[in-house]
């Protein structure tokens, strides 16, 4: 009994004394350990729900081999959901570390059984990293994240708060040695994704637009290019580009001047795009006869003594619809003086110009738009031709669609819609509009003379065959080094079709592009054409065929051509929209040919002949099997490469 009560009082001594200080500290480490559980941040979409910044989860999987309740279970599953053999599993249990990993980096799909065990020996970790799937493609829109997946350009940046989601967090019960593991009975806070942001970009139209200001880059060696497409009634942004550009997969190995939109953050002189404003307020205030005419000097007008005015053509006598549609400076600067500082600069400011537009982008500038008491004794005459102002990509395409949709300055939209991970609706778009700019019937007229334009002026290079497009040509001296430069420029066509029914109005501006492509009606008008005719190939649900109508009104002010002995059929052609197949007796049907055609529009040729469709790729048609115009079955299978 003495020996027993003797090694008592020992061990009381051990415990109270000497290892006082080290249980002391485990009774600490038992406490709560609150740890975060991310949040997978939303999706960036186009208007149709594709996605153009988007998470890829993956989840990592390991095991604290001694607190492993069913090792069985968990090596069964595994192998199972993995494919992996049993023995590899096996010697993973076996290990006698105390964290061991199984596998890293499983997809969803993989992964899913997987999240369903219940171990508390298991650790599961979600992670997810962004990806961009269609690298270049509106990159500049788009933006990118850092490496906590915080939005730090473009669209990322602006809707930071509604992707990013919120974060959870989860209460881990640590034993004597400091090891945590899940206890049900402590609290915890689910975390709660981001939700997805819908942009009012078409991908399709992104990728057209992007490919052929590429490509106009290329021919005529620019420096850069910028480019819009809106939609003239409710002021949405269907695609925007700016070249240079970069890939947002891995931004760090690009110029930090790719990575700005700047269709919004850049700013030009724009030159003569900018006559609508000096043509919307000469017929707003009367100030011109539609059959006026003007003596333009056989190209030359010497300004109120000391500023001369020059031609790109020797012109003498012109009416105001000519003016326009051969883009006369001299004409304009004559139609300037009747209308004076106040009207002009009222009618400027009404179209937009030198204030922001109000598009939720980061990065907008307001232009320059001086009030008429800063200007000089020549700013009339030189703001009426598109100098002394500076203007975005995005107010000239704003300024096009007040005259496209009958008078009404547009607020841009560049998302359709936001959506909760609930499938709540947070944020949807409505049109607003922010002023009258002028009268439908105004506009009507300006669009009969920017149609003269097109069709047999400055911008015929613009000219889609078998539609009304109504547009105009611009070119611009940049001013470098206190001076104007003779041999550096933009180009610019500004444009919108059918003219009196439009769907879409575009903006073109190249860079510097290298002498003879110099002027709008070289360098930027025929990228207007092939940017449209490919939409039209590629979408033809946005328009319904209307054959072409001559506005007799203007082309009575038309100046004569000459004649010409040589017979040229004149007769518009349609663009072709889409081919049907025939459909032959006995259930057999000829195979329509998709061959550059968009998946969209290709599926529904295809489906439309009667015949399933089996696509392999992404972009445009490329090849296809059975070959046009073969005669198949009805329901047969027509597999189509796409690159």
């Amino acid at each position: 009994m003495i020996l027993m009560w003797a090694g008592l009082t020992m061990r009381f001594f051990y415990i109270q004394v000497i290892r006082a200080h080290d249980l002391s500290a485990r009774s600490e480490q038992q406490g709560g350990n609150k740890v975060m559980l991310s949040a997978v941040r939303g999706s960036v979409k186009d208007r149709r729900g594709l996605d153009l910044g988007t998470n890829v989860v993956h989840y990592s999987f390991g095991i604290h081999p001694k607190e492993v309740e069913n090792r069985e279970q968990l090596i069964a599953a595994f192998t199972n959901a993995t494919g992996r053999s049993r023995k590899y599993y096996e010697s993973r249990f076996s290990d006698s570390t105390s964290y061991v990993f199984l596998d890293r980096n499983l997809r969803t799909k993989v992964a899913r059984p997987l999240l369903e065990l219940e171990d508390r020996g298991l650790v599961v970790d979600r992670h997810g990293y962004r990806l961009y799937p269609h690298q270049n493609i509106a990159s500049q829109i788009i933006g990118f994240t850092d490496v906590d997946n915080v939005g730090i350009e473009g669209i990322e940046k602006q809707f930071d708060k509604n992707l990013a989601g919120k974060s959870g967090w989860i209460v881990l019960q640590k034993d004597g040695k400091g090891r945590s593991r899940r206890n049900n009975a402590y609290p915890r806070m689910a975390p709660v994704d981001g939700s997805d942001v819908y942009l009012t970009i078409d991908l399709d139209y992104q990728a057209i637009l992007q490919n052929e200001l590429q490509k106009r880059v290329t021919r005529t060696s620019a420096k850069g290019a910028m480019g819009v497409i809106l939609e003239p009634q409710t002021g949405k942004v269907l695609a925007m580009s700016s070249l240079p550009d970069f890939d947002p997969n891995g931004p760090a190995t690009f110029p930090r001047e790719t990575y700005r939109n700047r269709a919004v953050t850049d700013q030009f002189e724009p030159g003569s795009t900018f006559k609508v404003v000096l043509a919307t307020a000469a017929l707003s205030y009367n100030s011109v006869g539609k059959h006026e005419e003007f003596n333009c000097g056989d190209g030359s007008y010497n300004f109120r003594g000391h500023h001369v005015i020059e031609d790109w053509e020797k012109f003498s006598l012109l009416t105001f619809p000519q003016i326009i549609q051969n883009s006369s400076n001299v004409g304009t600067v004559k139609i300037a003086e009747r209308i004076g500082p106040k009207n002009l600069y009222s009618i400027g400011r009404k179209f937009g110009f030198g204030s922001l537009s109000g598009i939720s982008f980061p990065g907008e500038t307001k232009g320059v738009f001086k009030q008429t008491e800063d200007w000089s004794g020549i700013s009339i005459a030189q703001i009426s031709i598109g100098y002394e102002v500076s203007v975005t990509t995005l107010q000239m395409a704003l300024a096009y669609s007040a005259v496209a949709n009958g008078g009404f300055l547009m607020k841009p939209q560049i998302v359709e819609k936001i959506i909760h991970p609930s499938g709540t609706v947070s944020y949807e778009a409505e049109p607003q509009v922010i002023r009258r700019v002028a009268s439908k019937k105004v506009m009507d007229e300006l669009t009969d003379m920017l149609e003269l334009v097109v069709s047999k002026g400055t911008g015929t290079k613009a000219n889609l065959p078998g539609w009304n497009v109504a547009g105009k040509t611009g070119t611009a001296k940049k001013y470098v080094d206190g001076g104007y430069s003779n041999n550096r420029f933009f180009t610019s066509f500004a444009g919108f079709f059918p003219a009196h029914d439009p769907k879409m109005v575009a903006v073109i501006i190249l860079d510097e592009p290298k002498n003879g492509f110099h002027w709008g009606s070289e360098g930027s008008a025929p990228v207007f054409q092939a940017v449209m005719k490919r939409i039209v190939q590629a979408d033809d649900s946005i328009l319904v065929h209307k054959p072409v109508k001559q506005k007799k009104e203007v082309m009575a002010d038309a100046l004569i051509e000459p004649t010409v002995e040589k017979k040229v059929d004149s007769s518009p052609k349609p663009v072709t929209l889409i081919t049907t197949a025939p459909m032959p007796k006995d259930g057999l049907v000829a195979v329509p040919d998709v061959r550059g055609r968009s998946l969209r529009n290709a599926t529904s040729m295809l489906r439309h002949a009667g015949l399933k469709v089996n696509p392999k790729g992404s972009g445009t048609v490329v090849w296809q099997s059975p070959a046009p115009g073969l005669l198949v079955k009805e329901t047969s299978s027509c597999t189509i490469g796409l690159n």
